[in-house]
């Protein structure tokens, strides 16, 4: 009995304690906010520009023909070397020209022989006819005849020069400085005029081909008529910027009206030869007037920015330190993973930069501020 009260007296004494902790744990349970890194929108003075898909096309590209039918005796070249204008590419067999330019000459000697015989026995009749030595018919005889041995002399002449270029054509020479392919066929193989035996292109200058859309060709097409210059930069896939420079050389004369685009073509050096002709290239070319003039812009990162339909949205946080939705009007790429935002934002806006799909319009935010461009060791967005 005495254990009992003596239970009961000390259940009494615990009981206050208990509430008191269940009220300072109802306390600190009051709810943490959702954890995100967000920046300020970032002003800068830019070119608004517009980027197109393109591809790089050879200025000159030669398919390499004989000029001559004959065996492949040598070839001189490396596959995919650097050739200049004039380099030895292949040798055919020379030996059956080499007889016919021989016979050629042999018989072009033997017919300006006769031919100057004939001028001299002319002009011997010539006097003849003077001293009325012999008729007018013998001597128009010879005058006929000396014309027609002539004419045979500056054919047997003309056969010497055809047979001396079908002697040269056996040295099949480069016909352009550039970068050569593969043989396509090789020593001891009969060829004609028919067969290909590589291909050539220029690489000092390369064009980039692209289809701009109908805003872009109505305003580049005015400053091409007034004789202005239209820049263009290009960058390859793997390259960030847009380190190729060139200029809008040639807009095509029609719309396409199943895609709504013009064909464009810029022109670049290419003195290092980096750019080769086939690979894939982003093109970008100035927006407004088509100049190269800077303006202040908005910028936000593009992993920041999200689409509801057709609508593109960022979530910012407000002074309350919660999430606010705001659809915006993007502009072109800035290039450095942001984009230009045309309406939307302020510029003392602060923009959550992830966990989009999990933030809802009101919720309450834990935020850590970061850069715009900021990322973690992935890669991605902080």
């Amino acid at each position: 009995m005495k254990l009992l009260f003596a239970l009961s007296v000390l259940s009494l004494a615990l009981l206050p304690l208990t509430g008191c902790d269940s009220s300072q744990d109802k306390t600190a349970a009051k709810p943490a906010g959702m954890p995100v890194s967000a920046a300020l929108v970032v002003q800068r003075d830019i070119v608004e520009t517009q980027e197109f898909p393109g591809r790089l096309e050879a200025i000159e590209r030669v398919a390499i023909r004989p000029r001559v039918s004959g065996y492949i005796t040598s070839v001189h070249f490396t596959p995919g070397s650097l050739v200049k204008k004039g380099d030895l590419l292949f040798t055919i067999d020379a030996r059956p020209y080499q007889a016919q330019l021989n016979k050629a000459e042999a018989d072009a000697h033997s017919a300006r022989a006769r031919a100057d015989l004939a001028k001299v026995e002319l002009e011997r009749a010539e006097r003849l006819l003077a001293d009325r030595a012999i008729a007018q018919r013998e001597f128009d005889e010879r005058a006929s005849s000396q014309k027609e041995l002539d004419a045979t002399a500056r054919a047997a002449q003309a056969a010497t020069e055809a047979a001396r270029l079908n002697m040269a054509y056996t040295k099949v020479l480069a016909p352009i400085d550039g970068r050569v392919s593969k043989a396509e066929i090789t020593v001891g193989n009969l060829v004609d005029g028919h067969a290909v035996l590589t291909s050539l292109v220029s690489t000092d200058k390369i064009y980039a081909s692209f289809d701009g859309d109908e805003e872009t060709y109505l305003r580049v097409a005015v400053l091409k008529r007034a004789g202005a210059p239209v820049p263009v930069h290009i960058a390859l896939n793997n390259e960030q910027g847009y380190p190729h420079q060139g200029e809008l050389d040639f807009i095509d004369n029609r719309l396409d009206t199943n895609t709504g685009s013009v064909r464009m073509r810029a022109v670049l050096n290419n003195a290092e030869r980096n750019l080769v002709p086939g690979l894939f290239v982003r093109v970008q070319i100035a927006a407004g007037n088509g100049r190269q003039h800077a303006t202040r812009a908005l910028l936000v990162n593009e992993r920041a920015i999200g689409t509801d339909l057709d609508r593109k949205y960022v979530f910012i946080v407000n002074r309350e330190g919660k999430a606010e939705y705001r659809a915006i009007t993007l502009g072109p790429q800035a290039g450095g993973g942001l984009r230009i935002v045309q309406s939307g934002l302020q510029p003392d806006d602060k923009v959550i930069l992830n966990g989009q799909q999990r933030i809802r319009p009101g919720a309450t935010l834990t935020v850590q501020t970061v850069a715009m461009d900021s990322r973690d060791k992935n890669g991605q967005a902080l």
